[in-house]
């Protein structure tokens, strides 16, 4: 591969000079086989050339997109989800954060799960992604069975004969 200053030289002593392959690549000692190559094709042939600015909009239009089906998805969650949502904006500087975190809870728990929690929060008016996933670790954690109740019966006590305790010691002190 040449660089395209080389390049350029080629293409420039065979139109303005007029010279023949031999002698361009004993000009610029090349073989004549990368001299012949490069008269039959373009330095700059099967490049991509993009705009800087082109890409840009396309990028921003793809990622709103991306954030409004996240939003749409949020809201199809449960009827208070519009309302929560509204509340995420006001108290949280990071509401999209706290909806894809939502959202990821949805896959993990599963939708129903997710809506009856937000909705729980929402009744509590705490306004997070971790308030939700606090309840959903919850209300998964399993709860112990309790063991079976153990009643004693008269006849079950062990029948021990305790001696009278010796107040005496004690009654001196109160009278001083």
């Amino acid at each position: 591969m040449i660089d395209y200053a080389t390049y350029c030289q080629i293409r420039a002593l065979d139109r303005e000079q007029k010279l023949r392959v031999g002698q361009i690549a004993q000009q610029l000692q090349l073989d004549k086989k990368t001299v012949r190559y490069w008269l039959q094709h373009d330095y700059d042939r099967h490049r991509d050339f993009e705009h800087p600015d082109h890409a840009r909009p396309l990028l921003e239009q793809r990622l709103k997109a991306r954030e409004q089906h996240l939003l749409h998805r949020f809201l199809s969650l449960c009827p208070q989800a519009p309302d929560y949502y509204q509340q995420l904006q006001q108290r949280r500087l990071n509401a999209r954060h706290h909806v894809q975190k939502i959202l990821a809870l949805v896959e993990i728990y599963g939708a129903d799960k997710v809506s009856r929690a937000l909705q729980d929060t929402h009744q509590y008016q705490a306004y997070s992604c971790e308030y939700i996933a606090n309840i959903l670790e919850q209300r998964a954690r399993p709860i112990p069975e309790p063991g079976a109740l153990h009643l004693t019966r008269a006849c079950d006590l062990l029948e021990l004969d305790l001696p009278q305790p010796d107040l005496s010691v004690y009654e001196g002190q109160v009278l001083k």
